[in-house]
């Protein structure tokens, strides 16, 4: 792969959160969600990433490719156009 979305950037930037909260345990907790699976399983982890990924979009983030490699240096890709945020992601709030 020579470009791909990294999600840690794109919640921070859409959620307006530090880095240190990018955590993925941090993020799911921060959407009220669970860890499933294993802890640092590829695929355990790659599935809760989708997870993360899905909630951005049902959020209303336009997840784009935001790094790429040219002669092997990781480069940051800049969007076309600005990207309006959410506000940070809250504890979903459960009817009575």
């Amino acid at each position: 792969a020579k470009k791909w979305i990294n999600i840690r950037k794109s919640y921070g930037n859409f959620y307006k959160v530090p880095r240190n909260q990018t955590k993925l345990t941090i993020m799911l907790e921060n959407l009220g969600m669970n860890y499933d699976g294993r802890p640092h399983s590829g695929l355990d982890d790659s599935k809760n990433i989708a997870r993360i990924a899905i909630r951005m979009l049902q959020d209303g983030c336009d997840l784009r490719v935001n790094e790429r490699i040219h002669g092997g240096q990781l480069m940051t890709v800049s969007s076309s156009g600005p990207l309006e945020g959410a506000p940070a992601p809250q504890m979903p709030r459960y009817r009575n």
